[in-house]
């Protein structure tokens, strides 16, 4: 409406503009705005600095996507620099994770064939435990993960975990809350005992992890366990590469001669192309004809309320405050969750714990209809009003009931991609007289 977009760079490297300009057309600043509770003259001030000044780059990070809307919301963003016209310059465009520049795909290491099998969606673990019959799941192997920790709707999943007919194994490093509902624990090595081929985020780095030490004890990388798992159910997969370092080098066979040798030799690859790419330039989308793709028709059908629509808020008057669990210094993920030694503190800012009669050190009780956790609060002016905090990765020892924050987000699926909706937990918070 302010002709600021890029409608030369729109027309020569996009599909999909008019429907976009469509379906952003309801989002006056002063809508948005209200919505985000933000200034709607900050946005427009935003909007203009963006417009205005080149080179600009969005750096689109992981989280905003954890929530009903949030695949929509990552479309959002980027296609900001397209509609902008950022593209084309050096330091311009936008930058998500960088790992996937490599191209490395599976298909070109894995010459066993994709097994015709049933693909459950992990989010769901909780539902198809308990409620997948045709046909039931009778055996679940962990690894990589600790689903307790880490899956929503954790009361499902406990229940889930709690069958008498399901035969579970957990291959861990440590002795996680889904380790302790093994039938059977088989222990991993550590990044510090395997080989491994390390793809970058932020940069375009490619490295070879290595061993520092010996395997501890009889901790072995998830190469042999799967191969001799292979060899024991009769399958071909897997024969030739029994060890780390057999797949390793099967996996370095396939590499283009400028990666592998480089690879092997230092360690460490640096750059793809001449490591300095520009976008539009010398590089450009994976697509069938190399343009950007504003409005894939197929999203569009996957997505429940269409592309660019917004799902209302689920907050309600029973639920009215929106529970976070971001990472803390100790826990970007679940794995160091046993470190923890103190109860974990929910987060409140003072008019919301006032409105509860709450203060700094009273025991809590945040529930909805899923579950509920018991901790202590913490006053926090640092919060937004409206929403409260309890750290992510979490053990059940972090808590005084047992219950961590996952147990308040329900197992509904993201718009796209069928992520979890972990922000989408709406909550309310008592006191609880110890």
């Amino acid at each position: 409406e302010h002709d600021l977009a890029d409608w030369q760079f729109l027309t020569e490297h996009t599909h999909g503009a008019e429907r976009l300009r469509e379906r952003a057309a309801p989002w006056t600043f002063d809508r948005a705005a209200e919505l985000a509770g933000l200034d709607p003259e900050l946005l427009e001030n935003f909007a203009e600095m963006y417009a205005d000044i080149s080179p600009a780059v969005l750096r689109c990070g992981w989280g905003l996507e954890r929530n009903r809307n949030g695949g929509n919301a990552a479309l959002a963003v980027l296609a900001l620099p397209t509609v902008a016209g950022k593209f084309g310059v050096r330091g311009g465009g936008y930058s998500m994770s960088n790992s996937g520049a490599w191209n490395l795909s599976p298909d070109t290491w894995i010459d066993t064939p994709e097994p015709d099998t049933r693909i459950v969606n992990m989010n769901l673990l909780g539902k198809a435990l308990l409620e997948y019959h045709d046909p039931p799941i009778q055996m679940l192997f962990v690894y990589n993960c600790n689903p307790v920790a880490t899956m929503p709707n954790q009361n499902r999943v406990l229940k889930g975990l709690a069958r008498e007919d399901l035969f579970t194994v957990v291959f861990e490093q440590v002795m996680t809350d889904t380790a302790q509902l093994a039938d059977v624990v088989l222990p991993a090595t550590t990044f510090l005992e395997s080989y491994d081929v390390a793809k970058s985020y932020g940069l375009t780095n490619l490295q070879l992890v290595r061993p520092v030490i010996d395997a501890v004890e009889e901790a072995r990388p998830n190469v042999e366990v799967f191969a001799e798992l292979a060899t024991r159910l009769g399958l071909d997969a897997g024969r030739d590469q029994a060890t780390d370092a057999e797949a390793l080098l099967h996996l370095a066979s396939v590499l283009p001669d400028e990666i592998r040798q480089p690879l092997l030799d230092t360690g460490s690859v640096v750059g793809v192309a001449d490591g300095t790419p520009i976008q539009f330039v010398d590089v450009f989308p994976r697509t069938p004809d190399g343009k950007v793709q504003l409005f894939p028709e197929e999203l569009e059908r996957e997505s429940p309320a269409g592309l660019y629509r917004y799902r209302e808020d689920p907050a309600t008057s029973d639920y009215p405050l929106t529970l976070i669990s971001p990472a803390t210094e100790k826990t970007i993920c679940s794995t160091l969750g046993e470190l923890r030694t103190r109860v974990a503190s929910l987060q409140m800012h003072p008019d919301d714990a006032d409105a509860r009669e709450l203060s700094t050190g009273d025991t809590a009780r945040m529930f909805n209809a899923l579950g509920e956790v018991h901790c202590p609060v913490t006053r926090n002016a640092d919060m937004r009003r409206g929403t409260v905090g309890l750290p992510k990765g979490l053990w059940r020892m972090s808590t005084f009931n047992g219950s961590t924050a996952n147990a308040l987000v329900s197992d509904d699926l993201t718009d796209i991609g069928g992520g979890a909706v972990f922000n989408d937990a709406r909550v309310e918070v008592a006191r609880v007289m110890r």
